[in-house]
């Protein structure tokens, strides 16, 4: 039931912000060289990598440097990936990924690779599901990158606090996986983004 609200939300969705894809494609063309999105690859459901879509919100080659962003100190962020990640703008083209089947709506956020390499055991249980758009942990950090901006060292902080805790949050969601939840997560997602 889930995946038929997934590919119906995610069509409409695509459909109506369909209009806003067109603005945020030619500001970003505008505003640094480079492709409009950018596809990295991320670890998805039963451990397989797939390609997510973003809207591009860094300077191309960027992902060399590092894999955490920093807050408002990062300079490989451009102008206005400022304003798409403050907003999750950037986000919103993983709605094809949720058409296609790679993601849900709702669900533990992918990973990349190197940092699925130091779950544990049983925080591997979050590959049982399919990776979504938002969730638990996704409400709780929406001021993630701030966090890291604040921390002496954010690849550190990121590993060994924020991590954790985001997969504790994505364990709840997991462990009742009900329509009830999938719904209550949306309009959370909502209000902490208008908030």
């Amino acid at each position: 039931m889930i995946r038929l609200f997934d590919i119906l939300f995610s069509c409409i969705g695509l459909i109506i912000l369909s209009p806003l894809f067109a603005v945020v494609a030619i500001w970003i063309k505008l505003d640094s060289i480079g492709p409009v999105f950018y596809r990295q690859i991320r670890v998805g459901k039963n451990d397989k990598d797939f390609r997510i879509f973003k809207f591009r919100s860094m300077r191309v080659g960027s992902d060399t440097k590092g894999l955490i962003t920093v807050g408002g100190k990062d300079m490989r962020v451009t102008r206005a990936g400022y304003f798409l990640r403050k907003y999750k703008v950037d986000e919103l083209p993983q709605l094809l990924n949720v058409f296609v089947g790679d993601m849900s709506l709702v669900g533990p956020r992918p990973e990349v690779r190197k940092y699925v390499d130091l779950y544990t055991p049983e925080q591997l249980k979050v590959l049982s599901v399919r990776p979504g758009i938002t969730d638990y942990a996704s409400v709780e950090y929406v001021d993630e990158n701030e966090i890291l901006g604040a921390a002496e060292d954010s690849e550190r902080t990121y590993i060994e606090q924020i991590l954790p805790d985001k997969i504790r949050y994505n364990m709840k969601y997991i462990n009742h996986q009900t329509l009830g939840e999938y719904f209550k997560i949306i309009w959370l997602t909502f209000l902490s983004i208008f908030r």
